[in-house]
């Protein structure tokens, strides 16, 4: 693996581990009401969205999985709505415990990452919109898609708050 290879692939692990604590940040000193609390009419609550993180993690593992078993698998787009895991994560956790689960989850899929060699890392598999992808473009992928709702809690924690005060 190349010096700048490794170097990115560090940095993507360590920005998953920050979106955990970023998660864990937000949601300290909300109790599991105002953690399922919408504070957006017709969006997603703090609680669903670590749910939603938890259940796309669970999906990339599964597609890590795939990837580093066969050769190319192929993977179908992503809807949360079509999920039935997605609602049975939030059906069967409470707010404090989703965001405990999540948090828990997301060290042991880093440290995974962390023992990935240069080709497993370059294994590749097919989607419908992004063709032809490699790990590091799942991963990198995954941070960005993190980065979205991590930004929609710090919004959505807001009202919380200052309901609370």
């Amino acid at each position: 693996m190349s010096g700048n290879e490794s170097h990115l692939n560090r940095q993507l692990i360590s920005r998953l581990r920050q979106h955990a604590e970023d998660v864990r940040r937000i949601t300290s000193g909300l109790d599991d009401n105002a953690l399922e609390r919408r504070s957006v009419p017709d969006k997603w609550s703090l609680a669903e969205l670590a749910c939603h993180l938890w259940r796309v993690q669970q999906l990339f593992e599964d597609r890590l999985d795939a990837m580093l078993e066969r050769d190319e698998p192929a993977f179908e787009s992503y809807s949360p709505d079509q999920d039935p895991e997605f609602g049975n994560l939030v059906a069967a956790r409470r707010g404090t415990e989703a965001v405990d689960a999540f948090v828990g989850a997301r060290e042991g899929f880093a440290s995974r990452l962390e023992k990935l060699t240069s080709e497993e890392w370059r294994r590749t598999a097919l989607h419908p919109t992004f063709a032809r992808f490699d790990v590091l473009f799942l991963i990198e992928y995954m941070v960005h898609h993190e980065a979205h709702h991590v930004y929609q809690m710090f919004q959505r924690r807001l009202p919380l708050i200052a309901a609370a005060q």
